[in-house]
């Protein structure tokens, strides 16, 4: 069976403000939550720098020196600078870069920082942070670059002008020989953005940004292991209307290169094949209803992916999850509202470190003046979790139109959950699924899932755990039940005593639990007395239950009224009776 997403989000609360050895630097356990309200068991810590900054280029992770690298864009006319953080969030350093800085890239090992600014691309030294060279670039446009490094070598693109709509010109993709650039030949409209990863170090990734005029961009990469790139595979979205383009924020790819993610603003998180770049066999999920898709990181190991989002109000901003969507566990989701979290994730503002063991998120306000670096922990193990005991109902029947209990019990292995993780729920029956809403787990491993069947027969319940970052999901458990009609009632009102001449009157009352009874029913007479026993002639039932029995009894003495009710289609049938003495 499927897994069944819900969403359930966590906001992002500060527990404790310290001051670091440069600025303030926020403790923040956040109250994690998977997305389908099955977690938490232990939170993830969150740990929040306030980035003294306005604009925000480019982030860079430095596993080697346990340091984030982050570049303040284009601050102040000259004198721009990249800020030095370590991995618990303080600032220790920062190097000045010039004028109109952007991209970033390290080398292989680590040694070196390439920094672009507006006339070069600046290298230098992690160990001393002297600049070591740098590669003069073919112009010294205002726009952007982007940096990366593969194949042993520096790369960058850039598009040669100076203004402010620079995705409107074409870029070109520079190599570097010594300290000169060197034009490889690839140029598109529009900027072009590059990627690279150590754990796949001969490949670059370029993917094409999108504007008014270019609404079809691409994504490939190349083999840089050589003296020459050869271009990989190359991928569109757009449909034969022209529909569905790509407007790409992020690219990333997994670790062992056989996977590449794209943080599309108007898809969501595309996952791609990087054998030729076909959709992989298993997406994930979509993002929450209002996220826009900004970010995408694989950690280091392998084993989770960052997704970033631009999203208002307590819509998920990051969501942390197994890189394999396959899993089928649920992802923790991220809100950040507010002046001490920021609003929502940066284009490119995600990283991991090599380990896995800190993800580090780059966040901004709304209107993009304030800045933040969140450095998050994703729990170091993972427990199991089973059903146990089997599932039961309460009531023991279930009946059609009346609220059911399905009950179980969830054993979770490590440590006991800050909050109540939650199961979901699917009944399936002659009409197929239906998703019951997700309910908490009690303290002691129970709980109940309600529903209110709708038809009458055979009915199966499957009960769900996906799991979270912290727990892996439970095998599902299962309930086959039949459903029962709902049972209804007669009550009479009849006389003791009655004239045979005046005749008499018998009234009523027809109630049935579950879904209202149906419009237009009647119900059946059947009289008993001493001349034997015939049907009279049935009563109608109105729209509230009641009705009335007009008889002329034929007979003196004990005579008997039988009143039935057949049922109906969602309804058990139901008799009650009247005795009435008959005197002449």
């Amino acid at each position: 069976m499927s897994r069944k997403r819900h969403s359930v989000r966590i906001a992002a609360t500060l527990a404790a403000l310290t001051l670091g050895t440069a600025g303030l630097t926020a403790l923040a356990p956040p109250s994690a939550h998977a997305a389908d309200g099955s977690g938490p068991a232990s939170a993830p810590g969150d740990t929040v720098a306030k980035l003294p900054m306005s604009s925000f280029a480019a982030m860079v992770v430095d596993s080697a020196h346990e340091r984030v690298y982050v570049t303040d864009g284009r601050d102040r006319t000259t004198n721009n600078e990249v800020h030095i953080y370590n991995f618990q969030g303080q600032r220790t350093g920062s190097v000045a870069v010039g004028t109109v800085p952007s991209g970033m890239a390290l080398s292989a090992d680590g040694g070196t920082l390439y920094v672009s600014q507006s006339s070069a691309v600046l290298a230098f030294s992690t160990e001393t942070w002297e600049r070591t060279g740098g590669v003069s670039t073919a112009t010294a446009p205002t726009c952007p670059r982007d940096v990366a490094f593969a194949g042993g070598k520096e790369w960058h693109a850039e598009t040669p002008y100076n203004g402010t709509d620079c995705a409107a010109f074409r870029s070109t993709l520079y190599g570097s020989a010594g300290n000169a650039s060197v034009n490889t030949g690839w140029n598109a409209a529009s900027r072009l953005r590059l990627e690279s990863d150590p754990e796949v170090p001969d490949r670059l990734l370029m993917a094409q940004t999108r504007t008014a005029t270019e609404t079809n961009p691409f994504v490939t990469y190349f083999d840089a292991s050589g003296d020459t790139l050869v271009r990989g595979p190359e991928r569109r979205f757009a449909d034969a209307q022209g529909q569905g383009g790509l407007d790409m924020k992020d690219v990333a790819q997994s670790p062992d290169g056989r996977r590449i993610a794209v943080a599309d603003a108007a898809y969501g998180t595309r996952l791609l094949d990087a054998a030729d770049l076909s959709d992989a066999p298993v997406p994930y999920q979509p993002l929450p209803e209002g996220a826009k898709a900004s970010a995408v990181a694989f950690s280091g190991d392998g084993r989770y992916v960052a997704r970033g989002a631009s999203a208002t109000g307590s819509t998920p901003d990051l969501l942390v999850q197994p890189a394999d969507p396959a899993s089928g566990r649920a992802p923790l989701e991220f809100v950040f509202e507010g002046a001490l979290d920021g609003d929502r994730v940066v284009p490119r503002g995600l990283g991991w470190s090599a380990d896995g063991s800190r993800l580090f998120a780059v966040t901004t306000n709304q209107s993009a003046t304030e800045y933040w670096l969140h450095i998050i922990k994703p729990p170091a193990a993972q427990y199991d979790s089973r059903f146990t005991g089997g599932l039961s109902t309460t009531p023991g029947q279930p009946v059609v139109g009346e609220p059911v209990g399905i009950r179980g019990r969830l054993e979770l292995d490590g440590p006991a959950p800050a909050e109540p993780v939650r199961v979901t729920a699917v009944r399936h029956d002659a009409n197929g699924d239906r998703k019951l809403a997700a309910v908490d787990v009690d303290s002691d491993g129970s709980f109940t899932v309600l529903d209110v069947p709708s038809l009458v027969g055979d009915a199966t319940y499957t009960v769900s755990f996906t799991g979270d970052v912290t727990h892996r999901p439970a095998e599902d458990v299962g309930l086959a039940v039949t459903v029962a009609k709902a049972p209804t009632a007669l009550t009479l009102r009849a006389p003791a005593e009655a004239v045979k001449s005046e005749g008499l009157t018998i009234t009523g009352t027809l109630t049935g639990q579950g879904r209202a009874l149906p419009a237009g029913i009647s119900v059946s007479v059947v009289r008993t007395d001493r001349k034997g026993t015939g049907t009279l002639t049935s009563a109608a039932v109105a729209a509230d239950g009641t009705f009335t029995v007009n008889d002329l009894p034929r007979a003196a003495g004990q005579v008997t009224y039988e009143i039935g009710y057949a049922g109906d289609e969602l309804h058990a049938g139901s008799t009650a009776t009247a005795t009435v003495r008959v005197r002449n």
